[in-house]
């Protein structure tokens, strides 16, 4: 596959998941559709990680890649130059994504156990009793209804796209090195006719 055609097909997947990332992120601010005071939203929701990391920085090389690809040409080489150079920024900021998510997911939500006061229960499980694995223990939340699953899964998702975007970008910094190098294929030109 030309290296143009490649990076074309990355940039058009990276937009959905980018999307999705962001609707993910927002997700997390209204547990169950409920609007929260600032301070009852979990701690790293407000990291912006599906907005800003998998979001708008991965649209920001997904936008780079699809014009290095231009109509599939290989011999755009200051194109898939760029579209290295902002790859890595998009795989950076899948890989921040990532880590963010998979500290909301073991750190656990914000929630009110029914004091009315709002804590984060499971911020002091070690390893082996991590939340994660005992559901039994998920009914301690008592507000918002359902926090745990919610954040789990939305936590869960963002990790997934995060980590595929972190990939995809990986996967453009290599071949557009490859396009950059090794560019061969030439545009068709129409040659005028005296």
């Amino acid at each position: 596959m030309c290296t143009g055609k490649c990076a074309k097909f990355i940039g058009v997947v990276l937009f959905p998941l980018g999307i999705c990332a962001i609707i993910s992120n927002l997700l997390l601010y209204f547990p169950n559709g409920q609007i929260l005071e600032t301070e009852q939203i979990t701690d790293f929701v407000w990291f912006f990680h599906g907005i800003v990391g998998a979001g708008l920085l991965v649209f920001l090389t997904a936008f780079m890649m699809l014009g290095a690809g231009g109509e599939g040409c290989c011999a755009n080489r200051c194109g898939m130059l760029m579209s290295v150079l902002l790859a890595a920024l998009g795989s950076v900021g899948g890989a921040y994504c990532v880590v963010i998510s998979a500290m909301g997911l073991v750190k656990g939500p914000l929630c009110d156990t029914g004091d009315g006061v709002y804590i984060y229960p499971f911020r002091n499980d070690t390893q082996e009793d991590n939340y994660l694995f005992k559901p039994d223990t998920w009914s301690i939340c008592k507000e918002p209804e359902n926090i745990v699953v919610w954040n789990i899964v939305l936590f869960s998702i963002l990790l997934g796209i995060g980590a595929i975007e972190a990939l995809l970008c990986l996967i453009q910094m290599i071949n557009g090195l490859i396009g950059f190098i090794c560019g061969t294929c030439m545009r068709k030109r129409k040659t005028g006719v005296a």
